[in-house]
């Protein structure tokens, strides 16, 4: 990963704002969904957040939601 030389300052409410080119870089828009962790360095690490299959465990952006469960279409095809 490469830095990117973007310092942002939290605010009250302890929220940051993605500058828009990094958005963009990242392919990231207004109302999606970012997951937050640390990895194993403490780096705190922001990725768009992709629903992982309840099966398999793999993130994919082509599920369906069945009665508040994630299935991806390879576990559906298998059932």
């Amino acid at each position: 990963m490469r830095a990117t030389g973007y310092v942002r300052k939290l605010d009250s409410l302890g929220r940051i704002v993605l500058p828009k080119s990094l958005r963009k870089e990242l392919n990231i828009n207004e109302g999606d969904d970012i997951e937050m962790y640390v990895d194993d360095n403490g780096n705190v690490v922001l990725d768009k957040y992709i629903p992982r299959c309840v099966f398999c465990d793999v993130a994919k952006p082509d599920v369906i939601e069945y009665k508040g469960k994630v299935i991806c279409s390879d576990c559906l095809k298998e059932m």
